[in-house]
């Protein structure tokens, strides 16, 4: 693995919708599609050496779409775990969720928590998937966590830093994101990952999601390859003339 390899990717799968509209179909077409596009970019990333890949795959505002298109990404969901099982244990890839899963039916969350626990202790990549997950909503219930646990003593206010409240988020554990990628045309995070994504570097493409490629993804990489991360601080070049700096 390069040196300049990101550690965690983290992508928007924007557009599944639009895309089969466009084509004349039900939006519904367009998750199915998509979830297979899932399959690809999880072999690919895992091939490459990327080591934790978030996908964001329902936010708590998605519940505002038509309840039939809701139905049908919870049932497309259980499809797809229990078929992307085996290929979690061929390819030592662990599975992991973050977000509410109470929300869904108690058949998902029992899928989820089985997959989960079936492939804990596989080691190549970490895949997530962000489910009923919402950024401010995660920063809220830690800092309520916080409070709470300041109020019964277990922690210091004093003590309060940033590794303190990244241990009260569900990416707990997690690196902070390198690369997030957006496909679908759109140029904003919708909530994605506020406080993980800091410093991210930010690819945005207008391909839709079910269009999305293993090449696409890949050029991803090389963009991220090509950026100088300097995290706030300034890049220093020093150019030597005759033994001076």
């Amino acid at each position: 693995m390069s040196d300049k390899t990101p550690v965690h990717v983290a992508i928007i799968m924007d557009g599944n919708g639009r895309w089969a509209l466009s084509l004349g179909k039900n939006r519904t077409y367009g998750h199915y599609i998509g979830s297979k596009v899932v399959d690809k970019i999880t072999k690919a990333a895992s091939g490459i050496g990327i080591k934790y890949l978030t996908l964001y795959t329902f936010s708590t505002e998605n519940w505002k779409r038509p309840k039939s298109e809701i139905r049908f990404i919870i049932s497309l969901l259980n499809i797809y775990l229990k078929k992307t099982e085996k290929l979690f244990c061929e390819n030592n890839i662990k599975f992991n969720f973050i977000g509410n899963i109470k929300a869904f039916p108690e058949k998902t969350q029992n899928i989820l928590q089985s997959v989960t626990q079936k492939t804990k202790h596989n080691e190549t990549m970490t895949l997530t998937l962000a489910l009923n997950y919402g950024s401010r909503l995660e920063i809220t219930q830690a800092c309520k966590k916080i409070a709470k646990d300041a109020k019964e003593g277990k922690l210091s206010i004093k003590d309060i830093s940033e590794g303190t409240i990244n241990s009260y988020l569900c990416t707990k554990g997690m690196p902070d994101v390198d690369l997030l990628i957006r496909t679908g045309s759109e140029k904003r995070i919708s909530n994605f990952l506020l406080w993980e994504a800091s410093y991210a570097e930010f690819v945005f493409l207008d391909k839709y999601w079910p269009e999305f490629t293993k090449s696409d993804f890949i050029k991803a990489i090389k963009e991220f390859k090509k950026r100088q991360r300097n995290f706030g601080g300034l890049r220093q070049t020093i150019k030597l003339f005759n033994g001076t700096s």
